[in-house]
């Protein structure tokens, strides 16, 4: 870090990604921010400055400096690589300590507690904010988890086994719907999955109220602009799915052309691009965020809000040229592949992409915020 960046840095303050220490704490502090910082998005922690930015140094650098190095090596679990380096102003020396966003996410301080940060303070970790951060690393899936207040009376056993004929080919006998259910990760002990709830429960917003897709229809640009239209959509994902294309349908111009002597009704954006886009928000969202997925439709754009943030690994210029293909929900994504929803290739935003520039000549933007995942489609002016 250079002088002109350390004194930016310092005119900033402590935030998300930068805690200032005036002198080094006791072992579990500096285990607690090191561990937050990994779980979250990396940060630096300078020592040598107090809270208010005063620069005071470090006294005993050497000693510091391998104090750090033993409790990121021998009291984080997993151990956690930093990065230190020193800079010297007014000759006072200034220990940075480089933290990465961790590959190995979540990790914990020795005595066993996971911290995140927020804002400018470390904090602990709610079992929610554990849960994405087991599926962050692929450690667990959230789609794959037992509804233990849920039972087979809870699924719709003949949807189920229409799902198996139409799409696997299967014409089971009923002692074997069990079987069959239990291989495809939908049932466990005699209870539902996520996922079996979300593709074959008879009222599954009873157990996720928040598993639905809010669409909106506003006529202009801001979303401060009451919607002229919105509903709720809710029930099966394959209902959802069929429902929301009804809704995208109804405000998506429609132009008459002329094929031969019979007029065709063409809708203004290819299909490709609002249903693998609305299919996409469903595949990849995070369940474990209470949140619906957000289908609004603009005068002059679509916005596909898909609640949680990219998985680890995943960042919006991978996506875009189809090289990331991380599963949050590989169960749902595998029942959606066998309705040929998907491709299994992760080119789905790529396939957007190229079809939006073919068909308006305009550009799609992706973009991942603190909230959600935002997929912006442009439409015709």
């Amino acid at each position: 870090m250079s002088e002109a960046e350390f004194k930016k840095r310092l005119e900033k303050g402590e935030d998300l990604h930068t805690e200032f220490k005036s002198t080094l704490p006791d072992a579990a502090s500096v285990a607690k921010t090191i561990v937050c910082f990994a779980n979250t998005d990396g940060g630096q922690l300078i020592v040598g400055v107090t809270d208010s930015g005063e620069m005071i140094g470090v006294v005993d650098l050497d000693q510091t400096m391998r104090t750090i190095d033993d409790v990121a090596f021998n009291r984080c679990e997993p151990p956690i690589t930093i990065v230190q380096e020193t800079i010297k102003i007014e000759d006072k020396t200034i220990l940075i300590v480089n933290v990465p966003k961790g590959s190995e996410r979540p990790y914990r301080t020795g005595s066993g507690l996971y911290y995140i940060r927020s804002t400018n303070k470390c904090r602990q970790a709610s079992r929610q904010e554990l849960l994405r951060l087991f599926q962050a690393t692929e450690s667990l899936y959230y789609d794959e988890s037992i509804v233990f207040r849920a039972s087979t009376k809870d699924l719709n056993l003949e949807t189920f086994e229409e799902f198996l004929k139409t799409f696997m080919g299967y014409i089971p006998a009923e002692d074997e719907r069990k079987n069959y259910l239990e291989n495809l990760l939908l049932l466990v002990d005699e209870h539902p999955t996520l996922a079996g709830l979300l593709f074959f429960g008879k009222k599954p917003q009873t157990f996720f109220p928040t598993a639905k897709i809010v669409a909106a229809y506003i006529p202009g640009t801001d979303i401060a602009v009451p919607p002229a239209d919105k509903k709720e959509i809710a029930g099966r994902i394959p209902e959802m799915i069929a429902d929301a294309e009804r809704f995208l349908r109804l405000y998506l111009r429609e132009a008459h052309q002329i094929e031969g002597f019979a007029s065709e009704l063409k809708l203004e954006l290819p299909e490709l691009v609002w249903r693998e886009a609305l299919v996409n928000a469903i595949a990849h969202r995070d369940y474990t965020v209470s949140a619906p997925i957000r289908l609004l439709v603009f005068q002059d754009r679509l916005e596909f809000r898909a609640p949680g943030r990219l998985p680890n690994s995943v960042t919006v210029e991978r996506i875009k040229l189809a090289g990331a293909h991380v599963l949050r929900n590989p169960t749902i994504y595998n029942l959606l592949a066998r309705m040929g929803l998907v491709t299994d290739l992760g080119s789905g935003v790529r396939r957007i992409i190229r079809t939006v520039q073919e068909h308006l000549q305009k550009e799609v933007i992706l973009e991942d915020t603190e909230a959600e995942v935002v997929l912006t489609i442009p439409r015709k002016t």
